[in-house]
């Protein structure tokens, strides 16, 4: 372990990007921590386990290239969906900015989803609600960009349908009004809220939006937490140097059956300054 988060250290120090993907954790066999208590303690285990496995395998000839991206991933579970099968599956996935203020993310996060599964399009992406300061309320400013984003990627056939996260009944209706390719669905938690709000009930039949239910912590992903998992795994680096900008968390159904086929975290952190 010692050489390998030396190698996997002085890689890191030379990078500017990383890129972690988890590849299918319904493959990750002896890897998968049998019950994560929580969504937030999953991801910090998957993240942890994605370095050890790739520090554990990095070749002489990546330490000589000392790539300015990374490519962190456990090689054995990536696993792209069968051309002959993608008719018969739906590809869903929720993005949660994290340490990002560039709507750019958004893109980045989507090709990277269908370069990992070998697809063209997702069926499906769910943005969680964007950072924002404490003791601020979410507008629809702080939502406009990144639902632009999606908007350009519903245009340019890269996704079929978008949707929200843990908006109230006042923010869906500014968000529909405004925008031009409406939201398909809004994600409730019903930690928070035990019943579905009335109003927003009324609203999103109205307007055929589905509502559905999630139960991710308000923050899945800290900048705090990743840096924690980072130095745990690789104890030979600046681990605050590196911020997570976005979380993308996917999955793979067999629409027939409603049985799992993938799922799986791709992330993307980036080294201050560089």
């Amino acid at each position: 372990m010692g050489t390998d988060s030396r190698a996997a250290g002085a890689l890191l120090a030379r990078a500017s990007t990383l890129h972690l993907q988890t590849g299918n954790l319904l493959n990750w066999g002896r890897l998968r921590k049998k019950c994560p208590s929580t969504h937030s303690e999953e991801l910090r285990d998957c993240i942890q386990k994605t370095l050890n496995e790739w520090s554990s395998q990095i070749s002489p000839d990546l330490i000589r290239e000392f790539p300015d991206v990374l490519e962190c991933t456990v090689s054995h579970a990536v696993e792209k969906i069968n051309p002959d099968e993608r008719e018969e599956m739906k590809v869903s996935a929720k993005l949660f900015i994290v340490g990002s203020n560039s709507s750019s993310s958004t893109r980045s996060a989507v090709d990277m989803a269908c370069s990992v599964l070998g697809v063209a399009q997702l069926d499906s992406v769910i943005i969680a609600s964007p950072p924002i300061e404490d003791g601020v309320n979410l507008s629809l400013e702080h939502l406009q960009p990144y639902w632009e984003e999606l908007e350009n990627l519903v245009q340019s056939k890269k996704i079929v349908a978008i949707g929200t996260s843990d908006l109230d009944k006042t923010q869906l209706e500014q968000l529909y009004q405004w925008a031009q390719v409406k939201p398909n669905s809004n994600q409730v938690n019903l930690a928070s809220c035990c019943v579905m709000p009335p109003d927003l009930t009324a609203f999103a039949k109205q307007f055929d939006i589905q509502l559905l239910t999630h139960n991710d912590p308000k923050e899945l992903l800290s900048e705090a937490s990743f840096q924690e998992a980072l130095q745990e795994s690789i104890p030979d680096i600046e681990a605050q140097e590196w911020v997570p900008l976005w979380l993308l968390r996917y999955s793979v159904i067999v629409k027939s059956r409603g049985i799992i086929k993938s799922k799986g975290y791709i992330l993307q952190a980036k080294r201050r300054g560089s």
